[in-house]
């Protein structure tokens, strides 16, 4: 039990760190690039280009912001959910890195929609003319392809029972407990 606990406490104090690095990237975002021209990085390749995002990815949903705010909710739950029931193993760490980076980009998106009304976003690759995004954008891009990686190439289907109330070591445990 105080191993669950240890995984629960860094991965919500790992949460924090990542959504404050978030926060303050774009409060640098802010101060720096707002009502001014980009910041060219590499020219005609990568910039940094202040957007207010009243949508989500690639700008779908403009100003629906209370179908984000129940989204969000919906998803902090289930990935709450799923990361308790992780089994107290090292093998379950990648999928919890998932956990922490998808609920830390979740939670830094949230807060802009709540105090702003619209995301703050910044990153820009001018050369794909790929959509404006930021920090937090990273971490859900990140975290759902680590997700997407490992259910298809790291984890057995058996191994995730844990998402349907299957913990494989409780059931290995039981069936022992009834042999004696």
């Amino acid at each position: 039990m105080k191993k669950h606990m240890k995984y629960n406490l860094t991965g919500l104090l790992a949460v924090a760190l990542l959504t404050f690095l978030d926060q303050w990237t774009k409060h640098l975002a802010v101060l720096h690039l707002k009502d001014q021209n980009p910041f060219v990085l590499w020219e005609g390749v990568f910039e940094f280009n202040y957007l207010e995002n009243r949508g989500a990815a690639f700008g779908i949903f403009q100003g629906q912001r209370a179908i984000f705010l129940v989204c969000t909710i919906l998803i902090l739950g289930l990935v709450a959910f799923c990361y308790y029931r992780l089994p107290e193993d090292r093998h379950f760490h990648p999928i919890r890195l998932v956990g922490i980076l998808l609920v830390a980009g979740a939670i830094g998106n949230m807060i802009d929609r709540v105090a702003n009304s619209f995301v703050v976003d910044f990153f820009y690759f001018k050369l794909i003319d790929f959509p404006v995004f930021n920090v937090a954008d990273c971490y859900v891009t990140v975290g759902a392809a680590l997700l997407a990686f490992l259910i298809l190439f790291y984890y057995k289907e058996e191994e995730l029972g844990f998402l349907f109330g299957k913990n494989q070591k409780n059931e290995a445990d039981d069936g022992a407990e009834e042999k004696i």
